[in-house]
């Protein structure tokens, strides 16, 4: 019988437990990841309130730091040191479908693939104590990052993938809908843009968290229309750019009514529930208007977001709201899905 390691499970609704599960080893190519940190993204979140459906037990975790264990056939052992720290790129490539060989393999047709092969149990494995990896998947990190700090890589490529997708330009208004902690990140980055940043958040904890990261104009919707706001702003002509990190389909629509001619309104967020909305196709026709989605990052965006975090060009700990060790699991995800908090690591 194999090695067995811990993980973090969700085996019903809003309950965690540690089961025990093979440990995987490397394969040709790949390295043995010690997981030491992993952040709980939105995704284990619903999963855990039951919002999205998986065959439980669930290991999800993809938000993940950690040091190489071990290496597997042909991986060269003086560029993949044993202990040296790492972020993954969790997401499964498979290289050869339409949209990996395209340069869009965050729309790889087995994106989702299971990496975790215990019989009965499902998910992609970043909540157990070690993974294999690619190592075209694994980013070497400086000795001295902190762990926590990079478990951030993941989150930062899906907001520097969205960015790419609106491309802020100089002097743009860039309108952030939602202050949450893909919006903050969205802050960050459209930051480094050049950008005018105007924030739409109903929080007032948040509006003030987005007064320090530099929010030039921030708006609470619950005192103003949001959208005349920004038309107000912007001379009556709407935003270059609006992203939406909301998962309200209301506010989806305010996000498009928002963008201006020629501009560009991206749908960050995935919708729970997905509500369709209305848009006027001749508006759509004579504004010439981008309106687009941005999913999972890409490896060129996972590249430039650990890039941000080691060169310090943005500095995402202000978004880390806690750090509990795996055994203190349902606490750590009772604190993840309270809404005045950004993001809960779990720790290995």
């Amino acid at each position: 019988m194999g090695e067995k390691m811990k993980a973090v499970a969700v085996v019903d609704k809003e309950k965690i437990d540690i089961i025990d599960i093979a440990r995987p080893s490397p394969e040709r190519g790949q390295v043995l990841v010690k997981i030491k940190a992993c952040a709980l993204c939105t995704y284990e979140q619903r999963v855990y309130l039951g919002v999205s459906k998986r065959p439980l037990p669930f290991v999800g975790g993809h938000e993940i730091t950690g040091e190489i264990a071990q290496i597997g056939r042909d991986v060269d052992p003086e560029k993949f040191k044993i202990g040296a720290k790492v972020a993954v790129r969790i997401l499964y490539k498979c290289g050869s479908c339409y949209y990996c060989r395209r340069g869009y393999e965050n729309l790889c047709v087995e994106t989702n693939r299971p990496i975790i092969t215990e019989p009965g149990v499902s998910g992609i494995g970043g909540l157990g104590q070690y993974i294999a990896a690619d190592t075209s998947q694994v980013w070497l990190l400086p000795p001295d990052m902190s762990l926590e700090k990079a478990t951030m890589a993941e989150p930062v490529a899906c907001v520097v993938h969205s960015i790419e997708k609106g491309n802020p330009q100089l002097g743009d208004d860039v309108v952030i809908i939602g202050g949450g902690i893909m919006g903050m990140l969205h802050l960050l980055c459209a930051k480094l843009r050049g950008a005018r940043t105007i924030m739409s958040e109903p929080l007032a904890p948040r509006r003030k968290l987005a007064e320090e990261l530099g929010c030039d104009v921030i708006i609470d919707p619950n005192a103003t229309d949001p959208v005349q706001a920004v038309k107000d702003l912007t001379g009556g002509r709407g935003a270059e750019v609006v992203f939406n990190t909301t998962a309200i389909s209301a506010v989806a629509a305010q996000a498009v009514k928002m963008t201006g001619n020629l501009g560009r309104c991206v749908m960050y967020s995935s919708q729970h529930p997905d509500e369709p909305i209305m848009i006027s196709p001749n508006w759509l026709h004579s504004s010439e208007a981008v309106i687009t989605g941005a999913v999972s990052p890409s490896v060129r965006s996972f590249d430039t977001s650990v890039n941000l975090l080691v060169k310090n060009l943005i500095n995402p700990e202000k978004m880390i709201s806690g750090v509990y060790h795996y055994t203190e699991a349902a606490k750590a995800f009772a604190e993840a899905v309270k809404p005045d908090n950004y993001r809960i690591i779990i720790k290995f």
